[in-house]
């Protein structure tokens, strides 16, 4: 089984897991990307976005699990093809949040292209800013190394 480690600088993601955790409780009550589903029957459609909640907050855990005490004592966090896709799933839900609540003023190709002047922020947008592409950096990774297991998945 193909497995990436990846060590990381506690002082800087220390902070970037805060702000993923201060998401992940709002990811417990609302998709990161909602649904207009008016035509189709609402016990249907709560049971369906009960599904998809329950999903995306398993998954945003499965993220935040992988910052474990191992991480805290040696820095490493591993990607493997078993967590790879729920991994990617989570990252999308947090990036998708991050832009809808605090980096909605950022152009879409500036967020991509990851050009921002980061003096030019305050502490909270930096923060936001860092996190949405320390999760963009997690996709890539997995999705370059651990490819395979996505696109057959």
């Amino acid at each position: 089984m193909k497995r990436i480690e990846v060590k990381l600088a506690l002082p800087v993601v220390a902070p970037l897991l805060d702000v993923i955790r201060e998401l992940a409780d709002g990811l417990r009550h609302d998709l990161a990307a909602p649904l207009a589903l008016n035509d189709i029957d609402e016990d249907l459609r709560e049971a369906w976005v009960g599904d998809l909640l329950e999903a995306q907050s398993t998954e945003v855990q499965a993220l935040l699990g992988l910052f474990n005490e191992e991480f805290f004592s040696e820095g490493v966090v591993a990607f493997d093809e078993e967590n790879a896709e729920t991994i990617v799933r989570a990252c999308a839900a947090v990036r998708l949040r991050l832009r809808e609540h605090h980096l909605k003023d950022l152009a879409d190709e500036v967020l991509e292209a990851g050009e921002v002047d980061l003096q030019a922020l305050d502490e909270t947008l930096r923060r936001a800013f860092m996190c949405y592409l320390f999760l963009a950096t997690i996709q890539e990774l997995i999705i370059q190394h651990l490819d395979e297991s996505i696109l057959d998945g």
